[in-house]
């Protein structure tokens, strides 16, 4: 079995990486605000670098969610990702989330993220997903928005109880979302079923939650409900050496936990399951 083909199933599963630097992320907002961003040091190239090099002796192409900001300072690293066939997708410019805009100001993050992620690969940008999977029910009009941009995909609901985001009683599994006619595919966060609990998969859960779960939890995805999975990582979780930001217990416990063990579980995680991008494991067009 050549490295990365997975272990006793046919399905490919959905690897996606969020593209974004360690003190991006939401939790930190009132740690680093966004006018500090340019003067902290950034740790982004080296991260993504480091999963594109272990995703090349795996032999697995995943979706690439790219933070606008960071395709705007490091255009060389998009480059690099199209052109290893990865497929490049928007994470929005400034991290912001979603339920925390307006329409028109989602729409105008949309519209950067996606002109400075084409402009450093020269591919389209169709797919996105927001931070924090901050579309929730009072932000579900994020959908309609993405419809009339013209994008294909979205992948930033998650269909569980969590205290920042999650929609609990949303499909488990992807579905069209139809606005004005035209639709677009959305892909939730992926949960498997213990009894009516939803046990989630990737990023922090992947850390977190022993890896026997993760595998089970794949697995009965894959065998028993014959559906992919759709797993998620950041390129901080496997950089141990990022420098440790102050915040609150909860987002401490939350952020650093694991990141120590996390490459290690990735490499089993690679060899364990088949993967690819989000556009070849899933019909995303409305004729398909």
């Amino acid at each position: 079995m050549a490295a990365g083909a997975g272990a006793g199933s046919s399905i490919a599963n959905v690897m996606s990486i969020d593209v974004e630097d360690y003190f991006q992320v939401s939790a930190f907002e009132g740690v680093v605000p966004r006018d500090r961003w340019d003067s902290c040091e950034s740790r982004v190239v080296a991260s993504t670098s480091r999963l594109l090099d272990l995703f090349a002796e795996y032999h697995v192409h995943g979706t690439f969610f790219v933070l606008g900001w960071v395709a705007e300072r490091h255009p060389a690293l998009i480059r690099r990702i199209a052109d290893l066939g990865h497929e490049l997708a928007s994470h929005s410019y400034w991290h912001r989330l979603v339920y925390d805009l307006t329409p028109d100001t989602f729409r105008e993050d949309l519209a950067r993220a996606r002109d400075v992620i084409q402009q450093a690969a020269g591919v389209a940008v169709r797919g996105f997903r927001a931070p924090s999977y901050s579309v929730v029910e009072r932000s579900l009009w994020a959908l309609d928005v993405l419809v009339e941009e013209g994008y294909a995909y979205d992948a930033s609901i998650f269909p569980i109880r969590h205290d920042r985001y999650g929609i609990p009683g949303s499909p488990r599994h992807a579905y069209r979302h139809t606005s004005g006619g035209r639709s677009l595919l959305e892909v939730p966060g992926s949960t498997a079923l213990v009894g009516s609990v939803r046990v989630p998969i990737g990023g922090g859960y992947f850390r977190l939650l022993p890896y026997a779960t993760t595998r089970w939890a794949i697995s009965t995805i894959n065998r028993k409900e014959q559906r992919p999975a759709v797993f998620y990582l950041h390129p901080w979780e496997i950089d141990p050496d990022q420098p440790r930001l102050q915040a609150g217990r909860v987002t401490s416990w939350r952020h650093y936990n694991g990141i120590d063990e996390a490459e290690a579980r990735l490499r089993r995680l690679l060899t364990d399951f088949r993967w690819d991008r989000l556009d070849r494991v899933m019909p995303t067009s409305e004729a398909a």
